[in-house]
């Protein structure tokens, strides 16, 4: 048994692993026996393991700190990472961890109860940042922004006290098409979530291992395992009205053309600079 480092407003659970002749991480335990369910378990582990080798994400021996909302698509980040890990195919330590941001109605019994019961090692911390965000956001703006960039910036903070050299979030297929066509349409550039990124102090990476794989799987994979969802909008904020309109246009565009996320999706990781319009990007006094 491994004890976390200690830290005064923070609880912690100590390293604990389910004995290996049950044959199956717990959280797994109870996951249905169906056909279609070891096909969606079968997909999102190869998806995964694909993207951890395509953007060279794994260092033997590291400490991740693998950050937990709540929400299906974290659980379903955490779910696929320690199947692997308990598979002897992800060689890192995985450290699971929620921050409680003080928001109103947040059950603070439902993680500590869901890391206990399948054995996960965690750390959550609580911090009052929700009051912060409603100090500084005028009425009737969003709170996403930021909210998002003081969670951030405890994370980077909690991920150093842990040793940790990366952070690891659950966005997914459809958060870096969605993010593409707002950032193209709204922001005047093209960009999108990256797989892996490098912070700003140079010590930490930013990783999206389920980058390749899509929401709907996720839905299904949280369905199958009944994880404890909580809301996202306990806040009372929603994503902005134009990212609504953008998935929206992105599913019918997928709707009437099969196969067209999968596309956009591959366009992100085959660009021509010579075929775009930046000269700082491609030089074309030289061609």
């Amino acid at each position: 048994m491994e004890d976390l480092a200690a830290a005064p407003t923070d609880e912690e659970s100590p390293t604990a692993e389910a004995p290996a002749e049950s044959g199956v991480h717990p959280l797994f335990a109870g996951a249905p026996s169906s056909v279609s369910f070891k096909k969606l378990r079968k997909r999102l582990l190869r998806e995964v393991r694909e993207t951890l080798s395509a953007y060279d994400m794994v260092e033997p021996g590291a400490r991740w700190l693998v950050c937990l909302s709540g929400g299906k698509d974290s659980y379903g980040l955490l779910a696929v990472l320690l199947d692997l890990q308990w598979r002897g195919l992800l060689p890192v330590d995985l450290l699971a961890c929620n921050l409680d941001q003080a928001q109103p109605g947040f059950p603070q019994e439902i993680l500590p109860a869901f890391f206990a019961r399948h054995s996960i090692p965690h750390r959550i911390e609580r911090r009052d940042t929700y009051r912060l965000v409603m100090e500084k956001t005028a009425p009737g703006d969003t709170l996403c922004a930021l909210c998002s960039r003081l969670r951030r910036g405890h994370l980077y903070r909690i991920a150093r006290e842990e040793g940790c050299s990366a952070i690891v979030l659950g966005h997914h297929r459809e958060d870096a098409l969605e993010t593409f066509v707002m950032n193209m349409l709204f922001g005047g550039r093209l960009s999108s979530m990256p797989p892996k990124l490098r912070n700003d102090a140079g010590d930490l990476d930013v990783l999206r291992p389920l980058i390749r794989s899509a929401e709907a799987d996720l839905e299904k994979l949280a369905q199958a395992l009944a994880f404890p969802i909580i809301p996202c909008n306990l806040c009372g904020s929603q994503d902005g009205l134009e990212r609504a309109r953008v998935k929206a246009l992105i599913s019918d565009w997928e709707r009437e053309r099969p196969g067209t996320k999968a596309n956009m999706l591959r366009a992100l990781s085959t660009v021509r600079p010579s075929h775009l319009h930046d000269p700082e990007l491609y030089d074309f006094g030289r061609v």
